[in-house]
């Protein structure tokens, strides 16, 4: 590659979307130097993705701008409601969905409420964010090839405002690049799935003030069913931005007759911005690494967006991804770790993606009652997805006592999301606040302390907790391993560290023979 210049970073990552810019705050968050390249000029014009669940805003809160997200998030403060009517003037808010039945003790499942925000009004927040942590930010710059070798990857860079190029050395390439992004392609990584999901579409997003219209109906999503333009209504401030989706894919309509008789109103400040046409996809790449690069985020999996699952999954990549690079880029882990991100985040990314597609049905019909065969919106929203392979390590009661899909029922399994519980009586501080950025044990009062001080993790004495019980608890947040010697504890944390993939199975809890490895041996 040719290059006035060559610069130097831990992990450059190509994109600088949600995901990218994700990606670089939990890398600052582990002391990582990283270079984000972005080809557009600015962050994304169009509100796109526009509820974050849970588990992202507990993301969010790790890194220190849960406040931050949800000050930006206040035009929509509120709106969490559905609605449906023949127009927007006619339609009526639908109750809130209820978790539990009426008269049983409400579900406290996070530290942090979910959030509604538009995605042009979140990546500039994360954009600022990145930079104040010390990432490098580079939007107008284009990757233009790449390759790797043992040690490094050299990319090729494009400024686009003045034409030079430039050559980036980095440890690794985190490709959070979109759907149809340069690196997966590049590196022939083909996608499974069902492809297309129902039939194609057409966003329009317009400017008009309707808040008096809307005023005591306020939501999130409005079905309107007016035969000449059905379709539904996002809410983007819950005043003047708005984005209507229509079936059919037509985008040469005459919209400003077409969207004053569905909202039924005459709308005499309408303005258009933007008319797109759009496929609802389930896609998910046959791998998620190859060498020195990893995909994450719409790079990894595509998927349609009944869900709200696309952007909250590129965010969880990012944090599983985040930590294991900066262990190995410290020298605490051995490259092999970062195998178990392929391992672990392209079962929860096809996951996503399938419940996306299921939801299709839902989401023509607002109004109906879940079905009981899709997983519980909590174990979407709260992480509930249990991880069964990669930087784990569980005994026979994995298979015992699997995470339940179809309800919410966090017991801190191995390979899932640490519950979460109040810490304190103010409700300032939860479970989920003891891991990252680094590891922690979860004791009960009663737990012997370990007989060595190898173990480099914050332990915390949790009255709960059953007597005896311990829970590793990794960077992420998810319990890596559950038992009652801490000692064991100590194994574990450097052997998940250390070993490969393929050897994990010998420290799981199933007897004797593997605590002693002359009578692993002798058993041979």
């Amino acid at each position: 590659m040719s290059g006035q210049c060559t610069q130097t970073s831990d992990v450059l990552i190509s994109g600088g979307g949600l995901t990218g810019l994700t990606a670089a705050l939990v890398l600052r968050h582990h002391g990582v130097a990283v270079t984000v390249v972005e080809r557009r000029a600015t962050t994304s014009p169009q509100p796109k993705a526009r509820r974050f669940h849970v588990r992202s805003m507990e993301i969010f809160r790790e890194l220190g701008l849960a406040g931050l997200v949800h000050d930006a998030a206040r035009d929509l403060a509120g709106h969490d409601h559905m609605a449906a009517g023949r127009t927007l003037a006619e339609a009526e808010q639908l109750p809130l969905w209820q978790p539990v039945a009426p008269g049983a003790p409400a579900l406290d499942v996070s530290p942090e409420q979910p959030c509604l925000i538009a995605q042009d009004i979140l990546e500039p927040v994360l954009r600022a964010a990145a930079v104040d942590a010390g990432a490098t930010v580079r939007f107008d710059t284009e990757l233009l090839g790449f390759d790797q070798d043992a040690d490094r990857v050299s990319a090729e860079l494009l400024d686009r405002t003045d034409g030079s190029r430039h050559r980036v050395e980095a440890r690794y390439l985190v490709a959070a690049d979109g759907a149809r992004g340069f690196v997966r392609e590049t590196l022939g990584i083909s996608r499974s799935g069902e492809g297309a999901v129902g039939g194609p579409n057409v966003n329009v997003y317009f400017h008009a003030d309707l808040a008096e219209v809307v005023r005591g109906r306020e939501f999130n999503l409005c079905r309107l069913d007016h035969p000449d333009a059905p379709g539904a209504l996002a809410s983007v401030d819950g005043r003047r931005r708005w984005v209507f989706m229509s079936p059919g894919g037509e985008a040469d309509r005459d919209w400003p007759a077409l969207l004053r008789t569905v909202l039924g109103v005459p709308v005499p400040d309408l303005d258009i911005l933007s008319v797109l046409s759009w496929q609802a996809e389930m896609l998910v790449a046959d791998r998620y690494s190859t060498g020195r690069v990893h995909l994450a985020g719409d790079a990894a999996h595509v998927m349609p967006p009944f869900a709200a699952s696309g952007a909250n999954t590129g965010i969880a990549d990012a944090h599983n991804l985040g930590w294991k690079l900066a262990a190995v880029l410290r020298g605490e882990a051995a490259p092999a770790l970062l195998d178990s991100y392929d391992a672990e985040r392209r079962p929860a990314g096809w996951f996503a993606a399938d419940e996306s597609s299921r939801r299709i049905a839902t989401f023509q019909n607002l109004a109906a009652p879940p079905d009981p065969t899709l997983a519980h919106p909590f174990v979407l929203a709260a992480g509930g997805f249990q991880h069964t392979e990669g930087a784990l390590v569980s005994g026979p009661e994995a298979t015992d006592d699997p995470e339940p899909v179809t309800e919410f029922a966090p017991a801190g399994r191995v390979g899932t999301r640490v519950p979460h519980r109040w810490l304190d009586e103010a409700r300032t501080r939860s479970t989920i606040d003891l891991a990252g950025p680094g590891w922690s044990l979860l004791t009960s009062p009663e737990t012997a302390s370990p007989r060595t001080d190898r173990l480099p993790v914050h332990r915390h004495e949790l009255d709960f907790l059953p007597a005896g019980e311990c829970l590793l608890l990794r960077p992420d947040h998810l319990v890596a391993w559950r038992g009652t010697d801490p000692d064991r504890a100590v194994e574990v944390y450097d052997g998940l560290l250390r070993a490969e993939l393929s050897e994990l199975s010998e420290l799981s809890d199933a007897g004797p023979e593997r605590r002693d490895p002359a009578a692993r041996t002798a058993s041979a």
